[in-house]
């Protein structure tokens, strides 16, 4: 069957429903495009529940290393929370524990499971499927205060890049595929590496969209839906000469 290739591209409807499964445990709240606004900490001293006490500490974390690094002190940090140094390592014994904490609740956190049952839904034309999903995405996970955490975490910790394209990305870009590949009637070539590097025509010009606005305060005279419906329309058109272009390399 076209589209189908050899590595279970007909099974595209079955994928969904693991990934589903898997990712339910990223659902997270949308948040607005931009720099949230900061709530006043408690004052100093005050005595809140455990639970109450240890949200407020990551809420302020995350906007601390946002803005300042993963390399902040944690001194600062407290005092941010409006707690004492000795009092913040009662919940969070190292730094590293804070970080890795702030990383699954802001960066893994913000990428809502739903999404990939949404991109496979075939009752709706898989360029309006792109359209939603980028249009979210962008509004609600590669906001500033997102990519400025992730890449304070990439040059920070090595690993972290690589685990969240692991754990989210790369599930993303073979949904991707497999949903244009089965609308557009094309046979997808065998290796994977492959067909994930053609997904990220796409994903990467977005998240590259998204950097060139909230990090070098660049590319903000056109609209975000309209940059999507550019980028969308553009790597549809364009799948089967890629296609082709890689089996005409590859016969060489």
């Amino acid at each position: 069957m076209a589209g189908q290739g050899a590595w279970g591209i007909a099974g595209a409807h079955q994928p969904g429903v693991q990934v589903k499964a898997k990712s339910d445990a990223l659902r997270h709240q949308a948040r607005p495009m931009g720099k949230p606004k900061k709530q006043a900490p408690p004052p100093a001293g005050a005595r809140l529940p455990h639970a109450e006490r240890r949200a407020q500490i990551l809420a302020t974390a995350s906007d601390f290393f946002a803005e300042n690094g993963l390399t902040g002190q944690t001194r600062r940090l407290a005092d941010a929370c409006g707690i004492s140094q000795r009092l913040l390592y009662r919940f969070f014994p190292t730094k590293e524990d804070l970080v890795a904490e702030v990383y699954r609740q802001e960066i893994l956190g913000a990428f809502k499971g739903n999404w990939f049952v949404d991109l496979q839904d075939r009752s709706r034309p898989v360029e309006q499927r792109f359209r939603d999903f980028y249009e979210d995405y962008l509004q609600t996970t590669l906001t500033q205060k997102w990519l400025r955490l992730f890449l304070y975490a990439s040059l920070s910790d090595g690993s972290m890049a690589p685990d969240y394209i692991a754990s989210i990305v790369t599930q993303l870009l073979e949904v991707l595929m497999q949903e244009a590949a089965f609308e557009l009637g094309v046979t997808l070539p065998d290796d994977r590496d492959v067909v994930r590097e053609m997904a990220w025509t796409l994903h990467g010009s977005m998240s590259h969209f998204a950097i060139r606005r909230h990090i070098y305060k660049a590319s903000r005279s056109v609209p975000e839906e309209r940059i999507v419906a550019m980028n969308v329309r553009m790597f549809l058109a364009g799948l089967g000469p890629m296609i082709d272009a890689y089996s005409e390399i590859l016969a060489d």
